[in-house]
């Protein structure tokens, strides 16, 4: 019985979904599925072959049970049309609460058994006399789902500086950890405006490379090292990592841009550090 990677939800979930009789899909059909949360509207990515299960983390799980169909489009639409309607009346009782949480977001379910609640919070909160108002609100099994900021991005933002679609809302399944020390070896400005995403991190993005520019920054000599050229002797003055060049200063004080390959010896290996 054939498998399948799918996507599913607002967060853009991704599941190992059997099928029944042996159906088969293709990839990016849409379809309606029972997951560990209920039923919902999924899109098929590719099988599920050993090498792309491998790497996805802690997978759901469920079955594909058919193709949407028009009546299913149909619901699908009804649901989205009434989402703004059901945020404001969810938006009201947090309100009424006086709990101190931020309402981000809010899902239900295609088979409209579940709703979901998305929101920030910096501590714990005490949420159960809420989730029996909402329960009483919308007759259906409420969900509370505390987020973070880069969650929060997933669920609103729509473009990044770049002007494209955020990564986090279209392939990213996770987010991945980045660092200034990767923003400081791609040389991008250290300028938190300028390196921060929607959300208010690093940008997933100075991630995407980092493995290639750290390969080739240790097979360079180091900034400070000493030298042999065809031309003669020479220090490190800089790298220029993606070409793998090499700003040298000659014996005579001379500064010129050399391939790597060009290097013959290195006589003694610098710090790494920039002098100043």
């Amino acid at each position: 019985m054939p498998k399948y990677v799918v996507r599913f939800g607002a967060v853009r979930l991704l599941g190992v979904l059997s099928t029944r009789g042996g159906d088969q899909y293709s990839r990016g059909a849409r379809v309606i599925a029972r997951t560990n949360r209920g039923l919902e509207s999924a899109e098929v990515l590719c099988e599920a072959t050993p090498q792309a299960v491998k790497h996805l983390k802690d997978p759901a799980n469920g079955q594909i049970l058919r193709a949407m169909n028009a009546e299913d489009d149909s619901e699908l639409s009804h649901i989205d049309a009434n989402l703004g309607d059901d945020f404001r009346l969810c938006k009201r009782c947090v309100d009424e609460s006086g709990l101190n949480m931020q309402l981000v977001d809010i899902e239900r379910l295609f088979g409209g058994e579940r709703l979901i609640v998305f929101y920030l919070a910096e501590q714990r909160v005490d949420f159960r006399e809420l989730v029996r108002k909402l329960a009483t609100e919308f007759q259906t099994r409420i969900e509370m789902r505390q987020i973070g900021v880069r969650d929060e991005a997933k669920l609103l933002a729509d473009y990044g500086d770049c002007g494209k679609p955020v990564c986090c809302n279209t392939h990213l399944s996770a987010m991945p950890p980045v660092s200034m020390k990767m923003a400081k070896l791609q040389k991008a400005t250290l300028d938190p405006t300028k390196i921060s995403g929607r959300c208010g991190r690093l940008k997933c993005c100075l991630r995407y490379e980092y493995d290639t520019y750290e390969k080739i920054y240790k097979e360079l000599p180091p900034i400070g090292s000493d030298v042999v050229t065809a031309n003669g002797n020479a220090r490190v003055l800089n790298q220029e990592i993606l070409t793998e060049q090499l700003l040298l200063q000659m014996e005579d004080n001379r500064r010129v841009l050399v391939d790597a390959a060009e290097i013959l010896a290195v006589t003694k290996r610098g710090s790494g550090k920039r002098s100043r």
